[in-house]
């Protein structure tokens, strides 16, 4: 059985894609496989005659556990969901909003500020706020 992948030029006849169990039908003047990605396995017509039979004899025998487990699956969601949310709203009661505008790492009121060793103005910046205190009028 040769296999071939989605999107090919393919001569006519049976193909199937085990992944989404399909089998595809491409007429005797040939045609392409749909899918981009998808592998394909071509099937003589004696084979295909069992293996359609088996593969929905496997849906008919998997689909009632199928629906169980999504039974299952969602009862555990809707419980451990309870569980979640509450876990979601304390954590947001506990936390502290986001304020915005707000400044931090500003010091603390009445609190000097340091300067560093050696940060005497120089006279070209001494000169410069004279500047502006003119320009202001502020003198």
């Amino acid at each position: 059985m040769a296999k071939y992948t989605g999107g090919a030029n393919v001569k006519g006849g049976y193909y199937w894609n085990p992944r989404a169990w399909a089998v595809e039908v491409v007429p005797s003047e040939g045609g392409r496989l749909p899918g981009s990605g998808a592998r394909f396995v071509k099937v003589p017509f004696p084979l295909l005659l069992v293996v359609v039979p088996v593969l929905g004899a496997l849906f008919l025998m998997f689909m009632p556990v199928i629906g169980f487990a999504l039974l299952v699956h969602a009862v555990v969601k809707k419980v451990t969901g309870g569980v979640k949310e509450g876990a979601a709203d304390l954590a947001a009661t506990v936390h502290p909003g986001w304020r915005p505008g707000e400044a931090h790492f500003t010091g603390k009121p009445g609190e000097e500020e340091e300067k560093a060793p050696g940060a005497a103005p120089t006279k070209e910046l001494k000169a410069l706020e004279d500047e502006i205190a003119r320009k202001r009028g502020d003198e």
